[in-house]
């Protein structure tokens, strides 16, 4: 079993789960992905005119604050960097990321997050729901709920598509109470789901003859067995077609050479390269996950190495999303499950720290340049507001055009808010 993680918590391990039904095959109509009927229909009809889509990083086991977006050199705990000028007058971040720092005019900063988990295995999960009040259901996670808001747009391509290092598959449990369907097909080290390619011996009236079969026993399965089951078997099916129709998006002759090196020929680089593919090609939601943050020791080594992978691509990223005219409609999200302590540990380390950490957001809906919260000198604290992960899923979801206060998710007759309703929107975030 392996960990990407130096304190081993649990949650972590890489998912050996395929994805259900890879072979080619029909399935329901895309349309039962969309809106849903949530929202007023005024509400939907402008969202779909603006193909609003979001990119969501995740660096697992929690990016330093003091070594990004929150430095605090010559103090105590500030470490070896300095802070450099960004692209915003009077902002610095840390000297780890000098193509970042160009591109701090199209983001923005919070640096007064306080969360309350302070492990792995309690935090990644209700970070990436938004921590909502228990209510006896699983929440989706950000991308699953908003496949099931936006549906898949134009291009029909599945909705939530996860980019990580390791095994893909079919991650149904991030879709929560909302079904299986709305769960995230992984594509393992970026890569598609296996059995892409139809065999040449079946022709595409035999193909045809399968499909239409295929759908009358699932009619017949159908009776006597819950709905959400058998959505998610023929969803399956149906991505699975979709993505067989965009195979050039997985081509690597179709990358530019200048492209490559811009995005580097490292892991991280190649994943985010991927998904500024999907994102043209339409894809709703695209998160792209980066493993070994967790410096519990070696902290600034791993984090130099770290967050130069991290810092030439998602420079480029923003770059090509800009250029394209896609940050008018492409939310940017950067995020951890907490950050780490200002104290250096004797491993030369630094531990969990949910007390006052940092994140990066950016694009459409979004202020341009804006710091949002402090804290102290020695960062140990947050100096005046602070913000829960609450706050900032009412600030992703009024960004992408859906306000938590007017909308809510429909559980089997069950009303239950989007996001946990003590909290609101981070107000200096949005535009």
């Amino acid at each position: 079993m392996t960990h990407h993680y130096q304190c081993n918590g649990p949650d972590h391990t890489l998912s050996r789960r395929r994805m259900l039904g890879a072979l080619a095959g029909g399935g329901v109509a895309a349309s039962t992905l969309g809106i849903d009927g949530l929202l007023r229909p005024a509400v939907a009809e402008d969202m779909k005119s603006k193909q609003r889509q979001v990119l969501f990083i995740w660096l697992d086991g929690a990016m330093s604050q003091l070594e990004s977006w929150d430095p605090k050199p010559h103090t105590e705990f500030g470490g070896p960097f300095r802070a450099i000028p960004t692209s915003v007058p009077g902002l610095r971040i840390s000297e780890l990321l000098p193509h970042t720092a160009k591109q701090m005019h199209r983001l923005s900063l919070v640096r007064n997050l306080h969360t309350v988990f302070e492990d792995h295995s309690r935090a990644v999960k209700p970070i990436q729901r938004g921590d909502p009040k228990n209510r006896g259901v699983t929440y989706p996670f950000l991308g699953s709920a908003v496949a099931k808001f936006l549906g898949p747009g134009e291009s029909r391509l599945p909705p939530y598509l996860h980019i990580k290092p390791g095994s893909g598959g079919f991650h149904y449990q991030d879709a929560g109470f909302l079904g299986a369907r709305y769960g995230a097909i992984a594509l393992g080290d970026g890569k598609p789901p296996s059995h892409m390619t139809r065999p040449k011996s079946i022709t595409d009236e035999a193909d045809a003859a399968r499909n239409a079969l295929r759908q009358k026993l699932n009619q017949r399965f159908r009776k006597g067995r819950r709905e959400a089951e058998i959505d998610a078997y023929d969803y399956s099916f149906s991505s699975a077609q979709q993505l067989m129709k965009r195979k050039d998006l997985f081509d690597p002759s179709k990358l530019t050479a200048k492209d490559q090196e811009r995005y580097g020929t490292h892991q991280f680089g190649r994943h985010l390269l991927q998904a500024r593919r999907l994102l043209e090609a339409g894809v709703t939601f695209v998160k792209v996950t980066m493993y070994y943050w967790d410096t519990h020791a070696d902290n600034f080594n791993l984090h130099a190495d770290l967050l130069a992978q991290f810092d030439r691509p998602f420079a480029a990223i923003m770059d090509d999303l800009s250029d394209a005219g896609m940050l008018e409609h492409t939310t940017v999200i950067v995020l951890s499950e907490f950050g780490r302590t200002p104290k250096i540990s004797q491993k030369v380390g630094r531990d969990h720290f949910p007390e006052a950490w940092s994140m990066c957001m950016g694009g459409a809906g979004l202020a341009q340049g804006a710091v949002v919260g402090k804290t102290n000198a020695k960062g140990t604290w947050i100096e005046g507001e602070e913000y829960d992960i609450g706050h900032v899923f009412h600030t992703i979801f009024r960004a992408i055009g859906i306000d938590p206060a007017k909308t809510e998710y429909d559980n089997n007759g069950q009303p239950l808010p989007l996001a946990n309703e003590d909290c609101g929107p981070i107000k200096e975030l949005l535009v």
